[in-house]
């Protein structure tokens, strides 16, 4: 069982950046899609981005395009999701997923992925 634990988060001030890793454990996850997503208070838990098993298609979420980069190392059983021009509405809680269904295409759907990690917080200040 595959098991992501995400690091990076902090607080950082508007303009600033980030770099979010999820490694995981367990089984690898090299042959899976993978997702970024994040929840903040009162709000539900949306898409961010998300790569395909190589690593040759990514999809962002319209609000980060341009300032967010997902990638993956699978030799290190990692993803990562570079954050630059950070803003206040990016606080939330940031989790990955794994999506198991070997689709051909992203989802942007929560429930179509798996496994998720415990979440990493990133707070933005103005």
């Amino acid at each position: 069982q595959v098991q992501p634990v995400e690091s990076g988060g902090g607080l950082v001030q508007a303009g600033g950046s980030l770099r979010l890793s999820c490694a995981a454990s367990g089984r690898t996850f090299s042959l899976n899609n993978l997702g970024w997503f994040r929840q903040a208070p009162g709000k539900e838990r949306e898409f961010v981005a998300g790569i395909n098993w190589s690593g040759s298609s990514t999809v962002y979420e319209d609000s980060v395009k341009g300032r967010f980069t997902i990638s993956r190392d699978n030799a290190k059983n990692t993803v990562y999701l570079q954050m630059t021009s950070l803003k206040p509405e990016d606080t939330a809680i940031y989790y990955c997923a794994v999506d198991f269904g070997l689709r051909h295409s992203l989802s942007r759907v929560p429930n179509e992925y798996d496994t998720w990690g415990q979440g990493t917080q990133v707070t933005v200040s103005s």
